[in-house]
C-alpha cells in the first residue's frame, strides 16, 4: 500500500547550524504554515532522537493512509522507501492502539533469525483523548536502551505539535476579535448620523479608510433599479457620470443575483461578474467587490469596494467587510426610508388612507374568516396517519441463563458484556476445584489400595475378602467419576454462540456461589424483538387494526425508534397482543409483541424508546379531537 503524498516542504537551510535548544525555542515560536512546521518539527525531532529519516502520517478519506510530512524530503518522482511503506501497512494498528510502537526493521542482507539492526518507532499523535494521527521514525540501532531513550524523547517532542495548533487557535481568535472591532467602530460611526445622507458617507468613507479602499459605494433599491446614494470622499453624485452608471450596473448585477461578487473571480466561481469586470477595466484596473445589503433576508441594497489589483480581497477581509455589512444595514434602511423628502413620504400616507376609506372593510376579519374556513376543509377531508404511541423494551428472541453448576468459588471469569461466544468453544468461566482435584487423587490412590488388595486376596484364594475389597474399590470408583463430573462441570462452556449481555462477573473472582446461581445470560443480539406497552385508551385502536389487517392478509405494522438513536427509525410488524393488562406507572397498558424483520448494528438487549404504530388514515380533525371526544363521552356518558 502506497502513501497518499501530499505536498512535502523543504528544511531551511540554517536549521541545521542551530543547537538542539535553539531549535526548540525556534519552532515553539513558529508562526508559518503546518507543511513547514511539520517538516520543521521532523527535522527537531530526528535530531533529538538520532533517527535517520521520519514521517508524518494519517488515516486517509478513503480507508488509505495520507503523507503529510517526510524528512530527509524525497528526490523528485522517487519511490517510497521500505521503512516508509511499512509504516503506512502498520499505521492503522497503532492508530487504533493509540500507543507508541517498537518494530523491527530488516534489510535485504540480513540472515533468518538475525536480530534487526533498524527499528521504526511509531508515535501517535493524541489530541483530546484522539488519535488524529502518527510520526514515524526510523531509528539505526538494535539496543532496547538506545530506542527505549529515542521513544521518550520523541514522545515529548511530539507534543510541540498541540504548541502549535494552540497558537493558531489563538491567531484565528485575534482576526475574529479584529473584524469585529472593525465592524462595531464603523457601526458606532453609523450610528451617530441622523440622517440618511450623513450615515451613508458614514459607511463609505469609514469602508475606504479601514479596508484600504480607492473607492466605496452604497447603492439602494428603487423601484427595479439600484440607485448610488454614496459614494467615498464625493459629496455630489450625477448619476450622468459614466462611472456612476459603470457602479451601479455592478451593483445590480450583484442584486439580481443576490450573491457577493468579486472580480478578478476565482477559477470555481459560478456567478456573473461581467459588469464588475467592465467597471474594473474602464475606471481601473481595480479589484471590484459588490456584497448585498439584506434586511428581513430581503436585498434593499448593495456595497461595492474598490481598490488596486495589487491588492486583492483576502477572506479575512471579506468576511470582515460582510459583518459590517450586516450590522449596519438595519440602521441605514430604516434612515433611508424615513428621511424620504416629504412628497414621497405623503404620497404613501395617502395610499393607505385611500385604501382604509375605498377599499372593503373589516378586510382582518374577512380574511381571518377565509383561513378558518380553509382550516376547517383541511382538517375535515384531508386525511393523516392514524398513529398508536407506545414505550419499547427490545429483548433478545432466544436467551440462555449459565447456572452454577456446583457449590464452590469463582476461580477466573474468562469473559465480559459484549463479549461473542460460539457454543461449545468459548469458556466462560471456571470455578474452583482444588480442593476436588486433591480428593480425587486420595480417591485414585484408594482405588488403586483396593484393587492391590482384591489381587492379593485372590492369589491367596479369600473369596470373600477378595469380594470385600472388590466391592470397596467400585464405591471409590463412583466416587472418582463423581469427581471427574464435578471438575468437568467446574469449567463454565457457552451452551448457545451470542452474545454476553449479563453484568461484568469479573468484579466476583474469588467469591462463592451455590448450585444454581445465575452466572451468565447470553443471547443472539442477531434476533431481537420489542414489547411494546400500550395505553389503556389505545389498545381498542390497536386490536381492530390487527383484525382489519389480518382479514386483508396483511400484518400490522409500524416504526420504533431507540432513545440512543432517535433519528433511526426501524420497522417492526405486530406479532401478539396480550390480552391482559399490566400496571406501569399508575397506568394500565397492554403488551404487545413485534419482530424486527430487519437486523440493525447498535441495537442491545435492554434499550428504550417509542414506537408508532400504523393503524391507517383518518381526517386530522378526528386525529386532533379524538381524546377530548373520548374524554366527553366517558364525563358526559354519550
Amino acid at each position: 500500500m502506497q502513501p497518499e503524498q501530499t505536498q512535502v516542504s523543504q528544511v531551511p537551510s540554517g536549521l541545521k547550524a542551530l543547537t538542539t535548544a535553539e531549535i526548540i525555542d525556534r519552532l515553539s515560536r513558529f508562526e508559518g504554515p503546518p507543511e513547514k512546521f511539520l517538516v520543521n518539527l521532523l527535522a527537531v525531532q530526528c535530531r533529538l532522537a538520532a533517527a535517520e529519516a521520519g514521517a508524518v502520517l494519517r488515516a486517509g478519506a478513503q480507508g488509505g493512509v495520507e503523507l503529510l510530512a517526510i524528512y530527509p524530503p524525497l528526490a523528485e518522482g522517487s519511490t517510497a522507501p521500505v521503512w516508509l511503506a511499512q509504516a503506512v501497512e502498520s499505521a492503522a494498528d497503532v492508530l487504533r492502539g493509540s500507543v507508541t510502537s517498537i518494530r523491527p526493521l530488516h534489510g535485504p542482507d540480513d540472515l533468518y533469525g538475525q536480530p534487526a539492526r533498524q527499528h521504526l518507532i511509531m508515535v501517535p499523535i493524541l489530541t483530546g483523548g484522539s488519535v488524529r494521527g502518527l510520526v514515524a521514525f526510523r531509528i539505526d540501532s538494535g539496543d532496547a536502551t538506545v530506542l527505549a531513550h529515542c521513544r521518550e524523547r520523541l514522545e515529548l517532542s511530539t507534543s510541540l505539535l498541540s504548541l502549535y495548533e494552540m497558537r493558531l487557535t489563538l491567531q484565528r481568535r485575534q482576526i475574529d476579535l479584529r473584524r469585529l472591532r472593525m465592524a462595531m467602530e464603523t457601526l458606532a460611526a453609523v450610528n451617530e448620523q441622523e440622517r440618511f445622507a450623513g450615515a451613508g458617507m458614514a459607511t463609505v468613507n469609514e469602508v475606504a479608510s479601514r479596508w484600504q479602499c480607492d473607492r466605496v459605494g452604497v447603492g439602494f433599491l428603487k423601484g427595479r433599479y439600484v440607485q448610488l446614494k454614496a459614494l467615498s470622499h464625493t459629496e455630489k453624485i450625477s448619476r450622468k457620470m459614466k462611472l456612476v452608471q459603470d457602479i451601479e450596473a455592478a451593483m445590480e448585477e450583484c442584486l439580481d443575483q443576490d450573491v457577493e461578487v468579486l472580480h478578478p473571480a476565482a477559477a470555481d466561481a459560478t456567478y456573473v461578474g461581467r459588469a464588475a469586470a467592465e467597471l474594473s477595466r474602464l475606471h481601473g484596473p481595480m479589484t471590484v467587490l459588490s456584497m448585498p445589503l439584506r434586511r428581513g433576508g430581503q436585498v434593499v441594497g448593495v456595497l461595492t469596494a474598490e481598490r488596486g489589483q495589487d491588492r486583492p480581497f483576502t477572506i479575512e477581509e471579506i468576511e470582515a467587510l460582510r459583518l459590517t455589512c450586516d450590522l449596519c444595514t438595519a440602521r441605514l434602511a430604516g434612515l433611508h426610508e424615513s428621511d424620504r423628502w416629504f412628497g414621497a413620504r405623503a404620497a404613501q400616507g395617502a395610499r393607505k388612507g385611500l385604501a382604509q376609506l375605498v377599499g372593503p372593510k373589516h378586510t382582518w376579519l374577512k380574511m381571518a374568516a377565509v383561513f378558518i374556513l380553509a382550516f376547517v376543509l383541511f382538517a375535515v377531508f384531508v386525511k393523516g396517519d392514524f398513529r398508536a404511541d407506545a414505550s419499547f423494551v427490545l429483548e433478545p428472541v432466544a436467551q440462555r441463563i449459565v447456572q452454577a453448576p456446583l457449590n464452590g468459588y469463582i476461580e477466573e471469569v474468562f469473559v465480559e458484556p459484549g463479549f461473542e461466544v460460539i457454543a461449545g468453544e468459548t469458556v466462560l468461566a471456571k470455578l474452583r476445584t482444588a480442593e476436588m482435584e486433591s480428593a480425587l487423587g486420595e480417591a485414585w490412590a484408594e482405588h488403586a489400595a483396593a484393587i492391590s488388595e482384591r489381587d492379593t486376596a485372590m492369589r491367596d484364594g479369600k473369596i470373600a475378602e477378595a469380594q470385600q475389597a472388590e466391592a470397596r474399590a467400585a464405591r471409590v470408583r463412583i466416587a472418582i467419576e463423581e469427581l471427574q463430573r464435578k471438575i468437568a462441570e467446574a469449567t463454565l462452556v457457552a451452551p448457545i454462540s451470542g452474545t454476553v449481555i449479563s453484568p461484568d462477573l469479573k468484579r466476583n473472582e474469588g467469591g462463592a456461589v451455590k448450585l444454581g446461581d445465575p452466572l451468565f445470560e447470553i443471547a443472539p443480539v442477531e434476533q431481537l424483538r420489542a414489547e411494546l406497552s400500550v395505553p389503556e385508551d389505545e389498545i381498542a385502536d390497536v386490536a381492530a387494526a390487527g383484525e382489519a389487517a389480518k382479514a386483508r392478509g396483511e400484518e400490522l405494522g409500524g416504526e420504533l425508534a431507540t432513545e440512543g438513536r432517535p433519528a433511526d427509525r426501524l420497522p417492526f410488524v405486530v406479532e401478539r397482543i396480550n390480552p391482559v393488562a399490566e400496571v406501569e406507572g399508575n397506568q394500565n397498558v397492554f403488551k404487545v409483541r413485534v419482530r424486527l424483520p430487519e437486523a440493525r448494528l447498535g441495537l442491545i438487549p435492554g434499550m428504550q424508546g417509542v414506537a408508532k404504530i400504523h393503524l391507517g388514515r383518518r381526517s386530522y380533525a378526528e386525529l386532533w379531537t379524538r381524546k377530548l371526544v373520548n374524554w366527553v363521552r366517558m364525563k358526559l356518558w354519550i
